[in-house]
């Protein structure tokens, strides 16, 4: 195992899809960093040497914002959405989609499992025992 921007890293992984592992580096920026740095991306992490890890923490350093410093940014946006009331902000404070997407018959992710509304069958009012439940009208 390896510690690269505050992440264990295992040693068998290769370098690009290790890298992914970090929050806010993705393929292409994976693929930048390596070109940049002059390392293969076939290479394993355990065939790296110091030198090649000293260049990948200076160059993300110096170029991207990662890991912790990207999320609190994130969550600051997102509470200054919510705190100037704008329709975005209210919509996080919703957990609802932000970007135009039908609510009706998806975004089931972020509004959650299925709950019914509405009427219920005899049986089920019986199930359920409510005092309110319907009296059959077979008298």
């Amino acid at each position: 195992m390896v510690r690269l921007l505050g992440l264990n890293i295992q040693d068998d992984l290769k370098v690009d899809f290790a890298l992914t592992s970090v929050y806010g580096i993705g393929w292409s920026r994976a693929e930048r960093l390596l070109k940049e740095c002059k390392i293969e991306s076939s290479k394993r992490i355990k065939d790296l040497s110091e030198e090649d890890f000293k260049k990948i923490i200076n160059f993300v350093e110096e170029n991207y914002q990662v890991e912790g410093d990207l999320r609190e940014k994130q969550a600051d946006n997102i509470k200054r959405l919510k705190d100037i009331g704008s329709y975005r902000g209210l919509r996080h404070s919703r957990s609802l989609p932000l970007r135009g997407q039908r609510t009706r018959s998806n975004a089931r992710t972020k509004r959650g499992k299925r709950k019914t509304v509405g009427a219920l069958k005899k049986e089920e009012w019986a199930k359920v025992g409510q005092p309110n439940a319907p009296e059959s009208t077979n008298k």
